[in-house]
């Protein structure tokens, strides 16, 4: 997934977010809104109770909620519980405050540049371009790069579709898909690269993008076609996909009497560019 980590502020409280570029939304750290809205000084043990209580009545809400690591106050990364902004909203109904309609607001601010781009697509696609140019991506590597962008939203789209929703099994998806192509696992791919918290395919040279593009729109047809009904079922897809690339990947290796999977990411491109000039 493509991200973009951010700290946010609703009335100097801090809410740590992260932009999911594939899937244009922002996810929020509960716990941190939780604070928001309750000012409780245990945040934790209040979404605790809270999940429990949502379980008990029955809801689907606290079962979707998937984790992202986020930067604690100590300067580590943890995992932390986080909701996009329609899982938010349902969850602000389930918290008793004061607090709760002028969060809404705030939060319709902070979407309010994605609600902007879905009416009108052409701003998201200058944002990235705009962005990647800055970063000093050449224009024909970024052509690639937004067309990814669009193929893995499909994808999203698709798996959604078929009950799949939670980022921890979007995550797990596109590791099955990654490693059916590439050969590594994705952390095993970034490892390759040098990359820690960098996004792999900000990373990624124009042919591993193109053979992971192939491997996410093959993916998301048999997905269609099949209709899977069962998480384990799109697992299976997501492994036929990735392996109509790899076998690809594998033609094109054996042809150019060398591997496609390359070692460089874009820091060290733009250091071995700068000692050229």
């Amino acid at each position: 997934m493509d991200k973009k980590t951010a700290v946010k502020l609703f009335e100097s409280k801090k809410i740590r977010t992260e932009w999911n570029a594939d899937e244009e939304d922002w996810y929020f750290s509960i716990v941190d809104v939780i604070v928001v809205l309750t000012e409780s000084s245990r945040p934790r043990k209040y979404w605790a109770d809270l999940k429990n209580k949502l379980n008990e009545g029955g809801s689907e809400l606290s079962a979707n909620i998937g984790q992202l690591k986020l930067k604690s106050s100590d300067g580590k990364f943890y995992k932390t519980d986080v909701a996009n902004t329609q899982q938010l909203l349902r969850l602000i109904q389930s918290v008793p405050s004061k607090k709760a309609e002028p969060f809404k607001l705030w939060l319709a601010r902070v979407g309010k540049e994605r609600i902007d781009e879905l009416a009108d697509p052409e701003k998201t696609i200058n944002r990235a371009l705009d962005t990647y140019l800055k970063k000093g991506y050449s224009k024909e590597w970024i052509n690639q790069r937004l067309k990814t962008i669009e193929i893995r939203k499909e994808l999203t789209d698709e798996w959604q579709r078929v009950g799949v929703n939670k980022p921890s099994d979007f995550a797990i998806l596109t590791n099955e898909i990654t490693t059916a192509w590439s050969g590594k696992t994705v952390k095993d791919y970034k490892e390759f690269k040098d990359l820690r918290n960098e996004s792999l395919r900000d990373n990624m040279n124009n042919v591993e993008l193109v053979l992971n593009m192939l491997a996410e729109v093959t993916t998301k047809e048999i997905s269609c076609e099949e209709d899977p009904d069962t998480f384990d079922k799109s697992k299976e897809i997501a492994i036929k996909g990735g392996s109509v690339a790899g076998n690809t990947r594998r033609d094109i290796e054996k042809k150019l009497g060398k591997s496609v999977i390359s070692k460089d990411n874009f820091l060290l491109k733009k250091a071995k560019k700068k000692q050229l000039n």
